[in-house]
């Protein structure tokens, strides 16, 4: 039997407190939705455009575990506006595995990017944010992550315990289906204070200080081994001082 541990769940109402006294808060779904002033249903309406993730040929691992899509967006005074497509780039510092190289990913679906709920989220999200850090402008990468369990193991993280040199980072749970394991820890990048819960509720999200704390996820596998499962993440990361690589 594998321990769970549930989330800190907050109130939306806390979670800029939260962030700022800890580095990082929890929302479940209800949550999710308030911050993004939109609706679960609307939130989980996203979630078939996963099932067409193309593969991610970049893995330095070797594995086939991932897929997903990338686009990025500028969010300023309530309105978000998405930029022509652009590679992701990442320094070494940041990631050992595949900092350094510009991967040029699928662009995020028009259909996602169009869908009122996607921009309610990357907005609202930006006010929460600038509430704790005070910018007016900020650049936002969006990913869509599928990990699977095709292969046996599937790494939601396989830089292993990282920040991702952006000030903030929110990773809201689509879909999680046939597996075990995906544990989020997030410690300290100062300090020996950690924590470890399981995401297991759809459109339930964790907000990230990354400048002050690190996280991984940990591996996970099928919970049948003749039926492969998946973890469906959106990740967006928030930064005030332009796209990294510029």
């Amino acid at each position: 039997m594998v321990a769970r541990f549930p989330p800190p769940i907050v109130a939306p109402t806390d979670v800029r407190e939260r962030l700022a006294s800890r580095g990082y808060a929890v929302v479940d779904a209800p949550g999710t939705a308030t911050l993004a002033a939109t609706t679960v249903a609307d939130l989980a309406a996203l979630a078939p455009s996963w099932d067409t993730l193309p593969p991610d040929t970049y893995l330095r691992d070797g594995g086939r575990y991932r897929h997903r899509r990338h686009s990025c967006f500028v969010v300023e005074g309530g309105a978000v506006t998405q930029v022509p497509h652009r590679a992701h780039w990442q320094p070494v510092d940041y990631n050992a595995l595949h900092g350094g190289m510009r991967r040029w990913f699928e662009p995020v679906t028009p259909a996602i990017v169009d869908a009122p709920a996607f921009g309610a989220l990357v907005r609202g999200l930006g006010r929460v944010f600038s509430d704790v850090r005070g910018a007016a402008r900020w650049y936002v990468e969006a990913h869509q992550f599928r990990i699977d369990t095709a292969d046996g193991v599937g790494r939601p993280t396989p830089e292993g315990a990282h920040r991702d040199g952006v000030d903030f980072v929110a990773v809201m749970l689509v879909a999680r289906q046939g597996i075990k394991g995906g544990e989020t820890r997030v410690f300290e990048a100062d300090g020996p204070a950690g924590e470890r819960f399981t995401l297991d509720q759809p459109g339930s999200a964790l907000l990230l200080d990354d400048t002050r704390v690190i996280h991984e996820s940990t591996p996970i596998q099928p919970l049948d081994p003749a039926h492969p499962g998946h973890r469906d993440t959106l990740v967006l990361t928030y930064r005030a001082d332009g796209f990294q690589g510029d």
